[in-house]
């Protein structure tokens, strides 16, 4: 019991300590051809503990990653893929840039601020009154979604405005939103829907 808690802290746990010791012995033989042929057979071995991973991309070059991150990059082999290097071991990828702006009216969104310069842009025209019409119900179906009462149009249009910087002002006129009552029945089904699963 002792010896087995002295033994080595396992590298990729999930392959076991015996693939650990091969791995281990494989570093240590001297002719370069033996070499190569223990890690054949180590691969051989690791890929058939997981049989139903065979069918993924990349699976046999994973495997060969596995290998010299097991050997602690000290197998002396001609790997049959480009493996992971030990300085790429650790390395993380580049933080993505998040607007850290706060926003007005968190419940509709960042990207609504988007689709609505998109529409200020648009020609006049039959298009553009629909894009309209879809982006005023969409601001409607969230601001019922985070405040579960019922709204005003007005409102839903003058939020509208305010986010437009006033661009938009005759234009919203013609608008015919979805009744509030509507939006909730159905944010109401939908949300029973989920419970039942």
């Amino acid at each position: 019991m002792m010896d087995y808690l002295k033994q080595q802290t396992l590298i990729l746990p999930e392959y076991g300590r015996n693939i650990q010791q091969m791995v281990n012995h494989a570093v240590q033989i001297e002719d370069p051809a033996q070499r190569a042929r223990c890690a054949q057979t180590i691969i051989n071995i690791m890929g058939s503990m997981f049989p139903y991973l065979r069918d993924i991309n990349n699976f046999k070059h994973k495997l060969w990653d596995h290998l010299a991150v097991m050997s602690d990059f000290k197998l002396d082999i001609e790997y049959p893929y480009e493996v992971l290097k030990k300085e790429n071991l650790r390395t993380h990828p580049e933080r993505i840039p998040y607007s850290k702006k706060q926003l007005k009216y968190p419940h509709y969104g960042r990207i609504l601020g988007k689709m609505i310069e998109q529409a200020v842009a648009f020609p006049e025209g039959e298009q553009k009154q629909q894009l309209l019409q879809l982006i005023a119900n969409h601001m409607k179906k969230c601001y019922l979604t985070w405040n579960k009462e019922i709204v005003d149009d007005k409102k839903i249009f003058d939020d509208l405005r305010e986010l437009s910087h006033g661009q938009l002002q005759d234009d919203l006129n013609f608008l015919k939103l979805t009744e509030s009552k509507e939006i909730l029945n159905k944010n109401n089904k939908n949300n029973g829907k989920k419970n039942t699963k």
